[in-house]
């Protein structure tokens, strides 16, 4: 049965394959499969989904009875804590990958620099070369190592994480086993010579912090566990993770306001001015924790607060002797969305090259044994290395040193650096007085090559950096999605960066703009390029801002970064959204199309369900369980005309009946419960009116007036055992039979109820059924019991079940009428899991999941009913 659950599993075996030809592209949308034609994948249906609601049981409402405002200050004073606490293990994880990415970059650089400098003079550059590939090699094998434990450290996380934001479970994303692998991974990766950052590994990291830090415990040290019962749900923990998202941008970038707005605009899908407030307060955090101790560590000045990030583009400025040269004019705008056009297109150039990359990795590399990816890595970084070492030796243009390379514009007065530009300045293969320039960018840690293109004049020739951008651009396309840790944040800047210097260059030397500032083309030209590949508009724009400390640039940074997503959109979706759809995550973008607004709730949701009764016995609890991977059961009862009947000598159904009847709402009974209140007051009409309602009393055991207008035909009860409930032979009109709505029940909960004993024998009242706390409920969270490691043997298949006071009585639903548009904004807004249809008289007619809403599943959909038309 299909149903509930956001997790079905709907993989075709090979013997379907014959089939497969002959389904229509609905069919395969609805299973989750490729379609062949077009070469896409399609969304899985074997991801869970998270739930943001609350879900508003006996055991909550019990938690907020005894909740006084003492308690609720203390609550949100240790939810402050916990987001302080994250800031500030975030930022000490920067510092931990930065110090050793400068300690293993330092070592290497060194050693290959004497024995370069060594070698030309004795004509043994074969031997440098070797030194070079075996600390690359072995940094890099070393990272792939970490990546084979912990298969989900590959890659930046960003998607990873922006998955999670937007309500989808990606197993051990979050774990701590991640976290250690991303973050020693991602410095042997950097330091190994890859073109690769270690930005965007940041992120993942904050939010891995973010989810486990509250949580006291985890799956990889069993031992440490404490008794913490706060923040035990999905809904406090997406919200520490967006803090953690936060704040890992913060210590990436020394941008807060940047790191709050990234999460809100790539991730989180439900947003309040709470968790605004902590998400700042978390970024802020991070960001002065890693410039507290780097600063510290680099300077030995504490407290001074000189480096706020990982990565710091310094400070634009024009050289005081030249008194023409301004940061950027109006005219410059002009030139700078001609670069957004052409950032769009490169931007759009490198996805799709990568996208192809990463489906030839899915079909040749991933099914193979582990140690092809390991070699694929090496591969890699061989390749990278040779390309280095010889575009260095063979294409780097041998430059004079000039003098006023030691002054003026040249020298970088910048906050927090611990040495100025000229002191990364290669003279590899090169005479004395002469620099090589291809080396000095190529031979410097990536962060010391931006700070070259931003802020060095004059140094770089047109067709070094050509060459430059060319090989960048292929080798870094190349790598990202080999199985190491790795960012993009980084070499889509220095790509870029060369790409505005080179646009710089061909305007001073061909038009004759001289008064032009190179260092703003740069930046220019590497929001261009970073805006195309991950098409970031705000988030980017104020970290740019953040990072260069200079406001001005916020107008041509934000004009840039958006026409080059203008331009790539045109074309395809930005990386992080193209590698999320390559994994068939079912991602809910911000809206739908406007032609989805042809589309009824009645259109998309799945009316085949898979339903629980109000009491129901466990045998039948155990079979429903082991037999559905749905995540999510409908609590019902049946309509029918002769339920007085079905009551007698059943305790079972008697109970059922009798919950329902209590449930149901009238208007004659609302009105009398008023009229209770309102004898209180001196009035004496009203005390007229109340005691007037109450001597009107309803007839005892009359008969249901809309069930007489409802002609419809009632079926048997049926027996709630294993192999009759549900049943494969029942009839169209007994599978589909109305259902009144009670509220919903998760698998978790039922297993949980299961796994405690909790249950009554049919000689007794539910009453005598042992109750469970809040805290009890959630004490197994994130990982509940699995139903098939339950012991059959120490429960009673004849007890009885109240789920009742555990179920969500009051749950989001939507009439089958309701417009897919507002279906769509209700579930992602308030980040809902499962979302009933229930229709005009108290009757579910279907559920709606996450993937109902893909965009695939409505685009078939919209098919169909075209069809229909």
């Amino acid at each position: 049965m299909a149903g509930c659950g956001a997790g079905l599993c709907c993989c075709c075996c090979p013997r379907c394959c014959g089939e497969r030809e002959s389904r229509t592209p609905e069919e395969l949308t609805i299973l989750g499969e490729t379609h062949e034609e077009e070469d896409e994948i399609l969304p899985r249906k074997d991801y869970e989904s998270l739930d943001y609601d609350r879900c508003i049981n006996d055991p909550y409402l019990e938690v907020l009875e005894s909740m006084d405002n003492k308690k609720a200050r203390k609550y949100e004073a240790v939810k402050w804590v916990m987001v302080f606490a994250i800031g500030v293990c975030t930022g000490l994880v920067g510092l931990f990958v930065d110090f050793f990415v400068r300690l293993f970059t330092q070592l290497k650089f060194r050693v290959v620099q004497s024995s370069v400098e060594e070698c030309t003079e004795k004509g043994c550059l074969a031997l440098s070369l070797l030194e070079l590939l075996g600390f690359n090699l072995t940094f890099v094998f070393l990272a792939s190592l970490l990546v084979l434990i912990q298969p989900v450290a590959a890659g930046s996380g960003i998607p990873e994480i922006k998955c999670y934001l937007n309500g989808v479970k990606v197993p051990g994303v979050v774990r701590l086993r991640t976290v250690v692998c991303k973050a020693m991974g991602v410095l042997f990766s950097v330091a190994g010579g890859l073109f690769v950052g270690k930005e965007g590994p940041m992120i993942h990291s904050g939010a891995v912090v973010g989810a486990g830090l509250p949580q006291f415990q985890s799956i990889s040290l069993r031992k440490i566990q404490f008794n913490f019962p706060y923040f035990r749900s999905d809904r406090d923990k997406r919200d520490f993770v967006s803090a953690g998202a936060a704040a890992g941008v913060a210590a990436a970038f020394g941008a807060p306001i940047g790191g709050t707005l990234f999460s809100l605009e790539e991730g989180s899908s439900f947003w309040n001015q709470g968790l605004t407030w902590k998400v700042l307060f978390c970024s802020m955090a991070a960001t002065f924790t890693l410039n507290f101790f780097r600063s510290g560590i680099q300077f030995g000045s504490w407290g001074s607060f000189q480096l706020p990030g990982l990565l710091n583009f310094g400070e634009f400025k024009c050289s005081e002797s030249d008194k023409k040269c301004h940061l950027w004019t109006a005219v410059d705008l002009g030139f700078f969305i001609l670069m957004g056009i052409v950032g769009g297109l490169l931007g759009a150039t490198f996805n799709c090259l990568n996208k192809r990359l990463a489906k030839y990795r899915m079909r040749n590399v991933h099914p193979k044994p582990k140690l092809v990816r390991v070699l694929e890595s090496l591969l890699v970084s061989l390749t990278t290395t040779v390309v280095v070492f010889v575009a260095s030796m063979i294409l780097g243009e041998c430059r004079q040193m000039s003098s006023t390379s030691h002054s003026g514009n040249d020298t970088l007065s910048v906050q927090g650096m611990s040495e100025d530009v000229n002191s990364s300045i290669k003279t590899f293969f090169c005479p004395n007085e002469t620099y090589n320039d291809m080396a000095t960018l190529f031979f410097n840690p990536q962060e010391s090559a931006i700070l070259q293109l931003f802020h060095q004049d004059g140094t770089f020739s047109p067709v070094t950096l050509s060459l430059f951008f060319l090989l960048y651009f292929l080798l870094s396309c190349w790598t990202y999605g080999i199985s190491v840790p790795s960012g993009l944040f980084v070499p889509s800047l220095l790509c870029g960066a060369a790409f505005g210097r080179l646009v710089a260059n061909l305007l001073k030397s061909y038009i004759g703009l001289d008064h032009i500032y190179s260092g703003t083309f740069a930046l220019i030209g590497a929001a261009a390029f970073l805006g195309g590949v991950i098409r970031m508009t705000i988030s980017l724009t104020v970290i740019l801002i953040e990072s260069t400390n200079e406001i001005t640039y916020g107008l041509p940074i934000m004009i840039t970064l958006m026409v080059a997503k203008w331009t790539g959109d045109f074309f395809n979706k930005g990386i992080y959204d193209i590698h999320v759809n390559l994994r068939g995550v079912p991602l809910l973008e911000w809206e739908t199309e406007v032609e989805m607004d042809k589309l009824r709730a009645s259109d998309i949701m799945e009316p085949n369900l898979t339903y629980v009764y109000p009491h129901t016995r466990i045998q039948s609890l155990v079979s429903i369980l082991r037999t559905t991977v749905h995540h999510a059961f409908p609590v019902v009862t049946e309509n029918r005309g002769n339920e007085r009947e079905f009551m007698k000598g059943n305790q079972l159904i008697s109970n059922n009946i009798k919950f329902k009847k209590s449930s149901i709402l009238t208007r004659a009974g609302e009105q009398r419960k008023r009229s209770q209140s309102m004898k209180s007051y001196p009035s004496s009409e009203l005390r007229n009116m109340c005691d007037e309602h109450i001597t009107t009393e309803e007839p005892p055991e009359k008969e249901d007036l809309l069930q007489q207008m409802l002609e419809r035909r009632y079926t048997p009860y049926p027996n709630l055992y294993p192999d009759q409930s549900p049943s494969e032979e029942w009839t169209m009109e007994e599978r589909f039979r109305p259902l009144t709505f009670h509220g919903l029940i998760l698998r978790s909960q039922l297993v949980t109820l299961l796994v405690r004993g909790v249950c009554y024998s049919e000689s007794q009242s539910s009453a005598s059924q042992p109750r469970l706390s809040h805290a009890e409920m959630s004490e197994d969270y994130p990982r509940y019991p699995d139903i098939h490691d339950l012991d059959l043997t120490l429960l009673n298949p004849r007890m009885i079940v109240d789920v009742t006071p555990y179920m969500n009585p009051s749950p989001f639903a939507v009439s089958p009428n309701t417009h897919v548009s507002q279906v769509f904004n209700l579930f992602r807004t308030m980040g809902l899991r499962h979302l009933p249809v229930v229709n005009a008289v108290g009757e579910i007619v279907g559920i709606i999941t996450r993937h109902n809403l893909t965009h695939e599943f409505l685009q078939a959909r919209l098919r169909q009913h075209y069809q229909t038309i």
